[in-house]
């Protein structure tokens, strides 16, 4: 499939194929929820959060791989023979391409009210393709771990794009999205765009509780907390709890297991993406050991 945008061109003149691939382009770059499909182990997932999370808000769902794919890409000649270095563990571009299509196939086939999606897919310059794929979109389900396309779309999304990305659990995804939404809370600007971003799904979630670890002695966690979700026009409850000489990250999951969360919101990654994987800070910890989707922002 080609995703290139149109040029002008008469598309009568175009081969059908390219028309129909400009189509499905057009519809996926304006739905509200995109399935990033980067591994085909994970698409499964990703297919079916992403499908509770449109559903959740009446919005539109669209589906898109993406792939590095040397042979597309202007980059230095290093960059190139490490992506061409990846085909002896995870198959070539098309290789890889094909897998996602078997799942996704897979997917739609289980379910005639799926019969409508498409599959989109851009391949070349990881980043461009990210770019083109989910910039307009307003949530973002994907993988944080996986192949090498898995963690590096992963990463633009959060620190390019900025958007509102959506994780799946390493275990299995029981449903039930919004039926519990945790949200981990410090008065800082990445929490507070993270719960902007998600308002239309925290608008109707079963439940909202909005967790405060390790609040200030003035309790201004539970005060920034209160006044946000009251602007908002959301509704929750307000829970402060001290962490105990536990990692916060692990005071949060348990939490969230104790009152049986089935989503997770954070302000992702505060101290910046190459510092947290050297110090193992909280966001890194919540994405490595969750047994649950995470919803976070950058």
């Amino acid at each position: 499939m080609n995703t290139s945008p149109s040029n002008g061109r008469d598309t009568k003149a175009l081969p059908s194929a390219v028309i129909s691939a400009r189509r499905i382009h057009e519809l996926t770059v304006h739905a509200d929820v995109i399935a990033l499909l980067p591994d085909p182990a994970n698409a499964r997932i990703c297919l079916d959060i992403a499908e509770d999370a449109a559903r959740a808000i009446n919005g539109r769902l669209a589906a898109a791989h993406v792939g590095a794919d040397p042979e597309r890409m202007v980059a230095a000649p290093e960059e190139i023979d490490l992506q061409m270095l990846r085909d002896m563990d995870e198959g070539s571009p098309q290789q890889r391409l094909e897998r996602v299509i078997s799942v996704f196939e897979f997917w739609k086939d289980a379910n005639p009210g799926r019969s409508d999606l498409l599959l989109d897919d851009c391949r070349g310059d990881l980043g461009r393709c990210v770019t083109s794929e989910c910039h307009e979109s307003a949530l973002v389900v994907t993988p944080c771990y996986g192949n090498m396309d898995a963690r590096d779309a992963f990463h633009d999304l959060l620190f390019n794009e900025h958007k509102l990305v959506l994780v799946p659990p390493a275990g299995r995804y029981s449903s039930h999205l919004l039926q519990h939404v945790v949200i981990g809370w410090k008065p800082h600007e990445h929490a507070q765009a993270a719960i902007i971003a998600a308002r239309r799904w925290l608008a109707v979630a079963e439940r909202v509780t909005v967790l405060c670890v390790n609040d200030k002695a003035d309790g201004s966690y539970q005060l920034t907390a209160r006044e946000l979700i009251a602007q908002l026009g959301l509704k929750g409850d307000i829970v402060a709890i001290r962490s105990e000489g536990r990692p916060v990250a692990e005071a949060i999951l348990d939490f969230a297991g104790s009152v049986g969360a089935t989503c997770l919101l954070i302000g992702a990654f505060k101290h910046g993406y190459f510092l947290e994987l050297l110090l193992g800070r909280v966001t890194r910890y919540l994405l490595s050991h969750a047994r649950l989707p995470v919803m976070m922002k950058h």
